[in-house]
């Protein structure tokens, strides 16, 4: 009875311990618990983060390439590369901007005319007059917010600049520049428009003096043969009088607005056209298909040429150290000022127009703006954007066909922050007091010549003349900010990307009810035609099948963004 009650050895050596489990059984199970859920959690992590790189990977690989190619260009700063041999280094960065520049012509053609054909007149014009509204609209506010943050920090008080300055340069008058605007609106050559525009050069015309009669100065040189001397007449022919005179020249870029505007009114009168049209459209409609499949291939080896395109920009740069002591006021002021429009003031009206949160909406388009902050070209970026509106924010097809080509034209609020930002700054470091009247002027000038600066990198340094001359500052003192201007393209392409973006989710949001054919789950899309097919004529027309992707641009119009499998779009094949 004792030996039952009383515990022996082993137990009371166990009874010592607290955690303690009685039997065996208890402890196994134990740590099958502990291993289970060690391996759910284990599995839960790498579905989440196979999840997270299959939804994100391409971004976070451009994000990487990034910080690679700025860490690559300055490691590569103390080699003292050659010429040559950076240009060769830049190869694949160059080999990037020349693939995304090769899809901008098809794009906007494409989308375009494809777009427009199958709206009806007054939803177009409605959307039209919102897009083109809108864009003017923020363009000025962000003018406004440069203006104010530029007086408030004052970058160019006391700064000392060098007198390294170009002089006596042509100078084109504000009435030419909007005078060439006008004329890339109406190309007098389609085909010369792809690849150049209209330009108004200036021609110097010299007007030498007539030679004056008397000597100007006379001079004595002493002479051995004649003890008074030798007597010399010099005369001194004042410069040439250089007078301008304008004439028609080129640009060696191509011609988007006026692309933009034939392609926008050839898109309306397809659709005005019928089934007479529908040819042409399903050619379109082919055109951006494939082109939107190029970029899905393309996309891959983009991490790869950001690498090198931004190690090679970080390579030809000068001292960072110089420009800091230089320019440091100066940058902050202009990368305030985006900060303060493109991720509050954006938002802000992208909120308070669709009531909806904007940061989920830019969250999928981080693709597209690590795209501009590289490649500093919003047209180049322009393929990136559409995939980015189409896939991640679900926009309509139709409205993101507009609305993205014009705004990848005439919206550029970061250049018209950064033009009047930089105007003020040349003042202030002139010690040029500028008036109310004259601050107007350059909010006004400034938003005009956003409008007409093109796409391309560092195009707001040729508008900025427009800025300058209209207050009475010298053109020349451009110059004063060429060193850092590199830097600040890229910020401000990403802003005016984001802004085309935005502008497309809010321009969707507001026209929803001008497409009520999108309501319908049913209804078998007719491209090319405003009115569903039911004229004698067209009941011959066979019906062919197309079975769309995740990534395809022919989905039926009723789809919502959570439909995302592939179905069947009926289509009509007509011999042109």
């Amino acid at each position: 009875m004792e030996e039952l009650l009383l515990p022996r050895g082993e137990e009371e050596v166990r009874s010592d311990h607290s955690s303690y489990v009685p039997g065996e059984a208890g402890s196994a199970m134990g740590g099958t618990l502990k291993t289970f859920l060690q391996a759910t959690m284990k599995d839960d992590l790498r579905r989440k983060m196979r999840n997270f790189l299959k939804r994100n990977g391409l971004l976070t690989l451009s994000v990487i390439a990034v910080l690679t190619g700025c860490a690559l260009g300055f490691m590569l700063r103390g080699t003292h590369l050659s010429t040559q041999a950076k240009i060769y280094f830049s190869f694949p960065g160059e080999l990037l901007m020349r693939m995304l520049k090769m899809l901008i012509l098809p794009l906007i053609t494409s989308s375009l005319m494809s777009g427009l054909s199958s709206m009806e007149s007054k939803a177009c014009c409605r959307m039209g007059v919102l897009t083109v509204t809108y864009y003017l609209w923020t363009t000025f506010i962000a003018v406004v917010v440069g203006i104010v943050l530029v007086i408030i920090i004052k970058p160019g008080v006391g700064t000392e600049m060098e007198s390294n300055r170009l002089g006596g340069g042509p100078v084109m008058t504000s009435a030419d520049a909007l005078l060439d605007l006008i004329r890339n609106m109406v190309p007098s050559n389609l085909i010369e428009a792809t690849f150049q525009q209209y330009k108004t050069d200036l021609v110097p015309i010299f007007k030498v003096p007539t030679r004056t009669v008397q000597p100007n100065f006379v001079y004595v040189i002493p002479d051995e043969n004649d003890p008074k001397g030798q007597t010399v007449y010099l005369e001194l022919t004042p410069p040439p009088e250089v007078q301008y005179k304008t004439s028609p020249g080129t640009s060696q870029q191509m011609n988007v607005l006026g692309i933009v505007i034939f392609s926008a009114t050839m898109g309306l009168l397809l659709g005005r056209m019928g089934e007479r049209g529908a040819p042409l459209v399903n050619v379109c409609q082919c055109i951006n298909e494939c082109v939107m499949k190029i970029i899905n291939a393309a996309v891959w080896y983009f991490p790869f040429g950001i690498i090198f395109l931004v190690a090679g920009k970080i390579l030809d740069m000068q001292d960072p150290s110089t420009l800091g002591k230089k320019l440091g006021w100066y940058g902050i002021t202009v990368l305030a000022g985006l900060f303060v429009h493109g991720l509050l003031l954006l938002p802000l009206f992208y909120f308070i127009l669709t009531k909806k949160n904007p940061f989920s909406f830019i969250r999928g388009l981080l693709q597209a703006m690590v795209v501009a902050l590289a490649t500093s070209s919003s047209s180049a970026t322009l393929p990136i954007t559409m995939k980015c509106l189409l896939e991640n924010c679900q926009v309509d097809r139709q409205i993101a066909r507009f609305v993205l080509p014009v705004g990848a034209t005439i919206n550029m609020d970061g250049t018209a922050l950064y033009e009047a930002v930089a105007a003020i700054f040349i003042a202030q470091v002139n010690d040029y007091e500028l008036d109310f009247g004259q601050l107007v002027t350059i909010s006004i000038t400034a938003t005009a010549a956003s409008i007409g600066a093109a796409g391309i990198p560092q195009a707001g340094l040729v508008t900025m003349v427009i800025v300058l001359t209209s207050v009475g500052l010298p053109p020349d003192d451009i110059t004063l900010i060429v060193a850092i201007d590199w830097v600040l393209d890229r910020f401000r392409t990403m802003i005016n990307v984001l802004g085309d973006a935005l502008a497309a989710g809010i321009i969707a949001h507001l026209c929803r009810k001008d497409f009520p054919i999108r309501e319908t789950r049913k209804h078998v899309p007719s491209y090319g035609t405003q009115t569903p097919h039911n004229h004698a004529h067209s009941t011959h027309v066979p019906m062919t099948e197309f079975h769309s992707h995740k990534d395809g641009l022919f989905e039926m119009m009723g789809d919502s963004p959570g439909d995302r499998h592939g179905h069947t779009v009926y289509y009509n094949i007509c011999q042109v």
